[in-house]
């Protein structure tokens, strides 16, 4: 409680009630006193003056007294004295000025909108880094779009790494963001810019899998930006997957086959990806849903060495693109490959698994969870070269794996035999014993258990290159980055649902995948660099987070930035992203030059030799 030092009064006892900013209610004995305090404009002549003004309801009447003359208005706005004041006075109400002007916004002349910045501040400066946006605007130029082309395709690509799903989503998921220049930008908008990516450039050759397309510059032009007197291609990895359609799926493209998506009653489309050494994409493979693995080895291999210009490479795919067709169209294009063999199904690598007992030489590879415990040991038979590898700890899960299978057929058989036919797993480990009653009878292979436990924790290679067992292992093992990147195109970015209906459409939708991936491979490498390792999804929560308030209050406009999480403060600042400021004013007014007026004088006017005629009239 204070006492009135401030406002004139005739009061012997005065308590404050309450405080707010332009009123004080008091009890004056027995008398009711409300004060309001406010700013004045008091007009003389064409000037105008800034007074503090007191009213007064005493005893039923206003009395209104001049507390101060701070002077001329126009002075003051001028000098930035007033707003200093106002600021001043600020710190004693900092809740008043904005719970005022949001409860008093009678004229609608308050807007207050906030956006997500994080996002679109870190990808944007990485795809500039990338130099996406000068390759999309090379391209474009000669192009009449009436539409922010390359704008359309970065909002495409920034959806893909947040949130995913439909271009129709994107559009107005865009809303909540602020990138620059996409005013204007609508769904036909997105749709178009997707079908120019997967425009074709010329007819399909005959015996190729897939058309030339825009898409297909892009990724030899941003390959090129990239490129230098290190850059090696000499080991590239492969793998397929497939993406379904929740439609047709293109003219082309959508077509049933067999499902990794576990969907096959919904069309599909075949998608192969292709990473550096380093596990960087370099470029993307769209084929129709019903394309085999094996035949989509060769035609990549002569379209990357035709597309890219590389001359030695060596070829590390999976078991699933493997063919003898396949291995001969290779050896007769002199080129090296690493491939997985089918342990189980070809005979003649069961063969070796299962009769071959030549001594394992242990290995050690250092990771970065830890050390892995491998046994390999090499032959060669009818002229071909295998590498047999056993890591211990995938050995002892496929073990444990094993038991729990025994474990639980052991208790099933004792429960009748039918329910096992149906089960895989449980059937590869049955044999017949007779029948009883018309009905086979089942028990545990012993002989196939033992069989089975020859290959715990078993791959088999076959290469050609001149390399050594473990530099053969270690590329293989590589081969893990581009399955890591197909969980991410999958889980994390979801390129799923695609409703779009021309193949264009298609590509142009799935090659957006293939430039957030680029720019994620990107942003993994700057945080290992900066020392932070995010979880993904905890990375983009904290993006998200960092928004920026604007407000709009008659003609004046403010921006707020919330607080940065500590880990993409450290990843702006390694980046060289300078963090937008925690308040500033995008319009500040235009101050008001003070006006001179010219004195009134009585009489004639005075007016000397040579000055010049002041009226037309006059001269």
């Amino acid at each position: 409680m204070q006492g009135c030092g401030l406002f004139k009064t005739w009061c012997h006892v005065c308590v404050y009630l309450g405080l707010e900013l332009g009123k004080r209610v008091r009890f004056c004995g027995d008398l009711f006193l409300e004060v309001t305090v406010f700013f004045r404009i008091k007009k003389s002549g064409h000037r105008a003056y800034v007074q503090v003004v007191e009213n007064k309801r005493f005893d039923g009447a206003v009395r209104q007294s001049v507390i101060a003359n701070l002077g001329r208005a126009d002075d003051l706005i001028a000098s930035g004295a007033l707003a200093s004041l106002l600021a001043s006075g600020a710190k004693f109400t900092d809740q008043v000025l904005l719970i005022t002007t949001l409860d008093e916004d009678s004229d609608g002349s308050l807007s207050v909108a906030a956006k997500r910045i994080g996002g679109p501040l870190l990808f944007g400066r990485i795809w500039e880094r990338l130099g996406i946006a000068d390759v999309l605007g090379e391209l474009l130029k000669h192009r009449a779009f009436e539409f922010a082309v390359e704008r359309a395709v970065f909002v495409g690509t920034l959806h893909r790494l947040f949130v995913s799903g439909s271009d129709r989503d994107c559009a107005s998921w865009m809303a909540d963001y602020d990138i620059a220049g996409v005013e204007g930008l609508d769904l036909h908008h997105f749709y178009r810019a997707m079908a120019w990516l997967g425009e074709e450039l010329e007819e399909k050759p005959a015996g190729a899998l897939a058309p030339r397309c825009v898409k297909d510059v892009i990724e030899e032009k941003l390959f090129e930006r990239r490129r230098d007197l290190f850059t090696d291609l000499s080991a590239v990895f492969m793998d397929t997957t497939s993406l379904s359609f929740y439609g047709e799926g293109g003219e082309t493209l959508g077509e049933h086959g067999y499902s990794k998506d576990y969907r096959p009653d919904l069309k599909q489309m075949i998608l192969g990806l292709v990473v550096d050494g380093s596990g960087s994409p370099i470029c993307t493979e769209m084929w129709p849903g019903n394309t085999a693995d094996v035949t989509t080895l060769l035609p990549v291999i002569d379209r990357l060495r035709q597309r890219f210009g590389i001359g030695r490479v060596c070829i590390v795919a999976d078991r699933g693109m493997i063919s003898a067709a396949a291995i001969a169209g290779l050896e007769e294009r002199q080129l090296e490959y690493i491939l997985g063999a089918r342990e189980r199904g070809d005979v003649l690598v069961k063969k070796i698994v299962m009769e071959n007992d030549d001594p394992f030489v242990p290995l050690l590879i250092e990771r970065q969870t830890g050390e892995t415990q491998l046994f390999v040991k090499q032959m060669m038979l009818e002229d071909k070269r295998y590498i047999v590898c056993r890591n211990e700890a995938e050995a002892e899960n496929d073990r444990k794996d094993r038991e729990r299978i025994v474990a639980a057929l052991d208790t099933q058989l004792k429960k009748g035999d039918k329910a096992l036919i149906g089960n895989s797993a449980y059937r590869r480990y049955l044999r017949k014993t007779g029948e009883r009653k018309n009905t086979p009878i089942f028990e545990i292979d012993l002989g196939k258990l033992a069989e089975e436990a020859r290959f715990d924790g078993i791959f088999v290679l076959r290469t050609n290159a001149k390399i050594t067992p473990l530099q053969a292992v270690l590329r293989y093992r590589d081969l893990l980055k581009v399955e890591n990147l197909f969980l991410r195109t999958k889980a994390v970015m979801r390129t799923r649902p695609i409703f779009h209906s021309s193949d264009a459409a298609i590509r142009g939708h799935v090659f957006c995948s293939f430039l957030a991936l680029v720019m994620q491979k990107y942003l993994e490498d700057l945080s290992c660099q900066a020392g932070v390792v995010p979880e993904w999804r905890s990375l983009l929560r904290d993006l998200d987070r960092l928004q920026q308030v604007r407000i709009r209050h008659r003609g004046n406009d403010w921006v707020v930035r919330t607080d940065v999480a500590k880990p993409i403060a450290d990843l702006f600042r390694h980046a060289h992203i300078a963090m937008p400021p925690r308040a500033k004013q995008m319009a500040p007014p235009k101050l008001v030059p003070p006006t001179k007026s010219a004195r009134k004088r009585r009489g004639r006017t005075r007016r000397g030799a040579t000055s010049l005629p002041i009226s037309p009239k006059a001269a």
